[in-house]
């Protein structure tokens, strides 16, 4: 009940800043990013009891115009979605947003909720005397208002012709987030042609994957104003690099980090090295939440950099789980980066596998198998075999059957939760899985884009 007297308190502090409109975000299942706005004097009704929103939100699908249809996604029921005025933040030009999360009628929460399910995740931790921050990256591709490949003359991986080019896309990107309150820890040209990354700096778990949101409302806005728009598909182009969301996550326990300052693996603590086995040990189950849509496939392939090898190495960007070292190169310490995570995926759904895998891990002591130092490629299968690596499923049926089937995703992120990921997903292999390449990269390259 006290979301009102703060409402009214910030109201005016808003309208003061130029705000008119508020915009309330959640995100489905499918990854996909959905809205509601209200004028500035409807924000305290929009925290609390919240504005309406029918069960099938949890179920509308990439093409537009399906809806996976369950026992718990139809036409009848209601539901609410609250925005979290903690995460309010001003985006310029009379708007500013907060992130929401869904309830049922009488203020329980929704097991669905994708941000939900991440504070019960991140909840867990705590109880457990594990505190966790994440740090997501952003990878995009600049492409025309139609979804057109942009010339590409001036283009080089990683270079300085990509900046110049887009110059003014850059400092409008800085600018909008760093008056939105958003630490960039860097922004550059990527592999592909007109590829971009944003890396964030790490936060708590709810609060890193509400500024991937906002990143991505940010990114967006800049490029329309350039007469662009974002592709944040898998794939935007068959043949061509595709993108990742790579999420990097540390954990402490009371303030000791656990991937540093021991004798184990890499120097992590027996603790810091069962949380890792258990991430390790689930990719596999819990790949139908972290790339699991019908173009994630595309994109899981060896020498992709897409972390195709399950197995986990320091700096090695062909495994799925790379470890970072801590040093004085590394100011944030020793951290995991999970790399087969892509732009389909509902950010906090995946940091909610992830974080739920690794508290899995070590509360279960999983063992860390070997890692790997090289290249898993360079190896023969019969070595590969031996130390256990295993190439990463792209094969779409198959990975959705693993994550239907999964007890250990089940227990981590729920059952209503699975359900609805699985079923969106499989509306897409029914109605798409006969299409090929680049008929799916032309039809979904702008299915997540905002």
């Amino acid at each position: 009940m006290a979301a009102k007297p703060l409402a009214a308190a910030a109201i005016a502090q808003l309208e003061a800043d130029g705000v008119a409109t508020l915009i309330g975000t959640v995100v489905n299942p499918a990854g996909l990013i959905h809205a509601k706005t209200v004028p500035l004097r409807r924000m305290g009704s929009f925290a609390d009891p919240g504005l309406g929103a029918s069960p099938v939100w949890h179920g509308f699908t990439i093409d537009q115009s399906g809806i996976a249809f369950g026992e718990n996604i139809g036409v009848v029921g209601d539901q609410r979605i609250r925005i979290d005025l903690s995460g309010l933040r001003i985006l310029g030009d009379g708007f500013a947003w907060a992130p929401g999360s869904f309830f049922d009628q009488d203020g329980t929460p929704d097991p669905r909720c994708a941000r939900g399910t991440l504070q019960r995740v991140q909840d867990r931790l705590s109880g457990a005397g594990i505190d966790a921050l994440v740090g997501h990256e952003l990878e995009f591709v600049l492409v025309g208002p139609d979804g057109a490949q942009l010339p590409a003359h001036l283009w080089a991986q990683y270079g300085l012709a990509g900046v110049l080019e887009h110059e003014g896309f850059v400092r409008d990107v800085t600018a909008a987030a760093t008056a939105s309150g958003v630490a960039i820890e860097q922004f550059h040209p990527e592999y592909g042609a007109h590829q971009f990354e944003i890396s964030l700096a790490p936060q708590p778990a709810v609060v890193a994957a509400d500024q991937v949101i906002l990143m991505r409302i940010i990114v967006s806005r800049a490029a329309r104003r350039h007469g662009m728009r974002v592709s944040l598909s898998p794939v935007p182009f068959a043949g061509a690099v595709g993108s990742g969301a790579h999420q990097h996550f540390s954990l402490t326990r009371h303030g000791v980090p656990l991937f540093s300052g021991a004798d184990g693996p890499a120097g992590m603590t027996a603790e810091g090295a069962a949380a890792v086995a258990g991430v390790l040990s689930g990719l596999q189950d819990a790949q139908g939440v972290l790339s699991g849509s019908i173009l994630s496939g595309l994109r899981m392939q060896p020498g992709h950099w897409s972390g195709a090898y399950a197995c986990w190495g320091t700096e090695n960007r062909e495994a799925a789980v790379r470890f970072v070292a801590a040093g004085e190169a590394n100011p944030h310490g020793a951290h995991v980066e999970v790399k087969v995570i892509d732009p389909s995926a509902n950010p906090y759904l995946a940091s909610a596998a992830v974080l739920g895998l690794a508290l899995d891990g070590l509360e279960n002591t999983a063992a860390l198998p070997a890692e790997i130092a090289v290249d898993p490629s360079t190896l023969s299968a019969e070595a590969r075999a031996e130390a256990g690596v295993t190439v990463l499923g792209a094969e779409h049926a198959g990975i959705l059957d693993a994550l239907d089937g999964s007890a250990r995703m089940r227990a981590v992120l729920g059952d209503p939760v699975v359900d609805a990921v699985v079923a969106v997903r499989r509306y897409e292999h029914e109605h798409f899985a006969g299409l090929d390449a680049g008929q799916l990269a032309e039809k979904f390259r702008l299915a997540w884009s905002v």
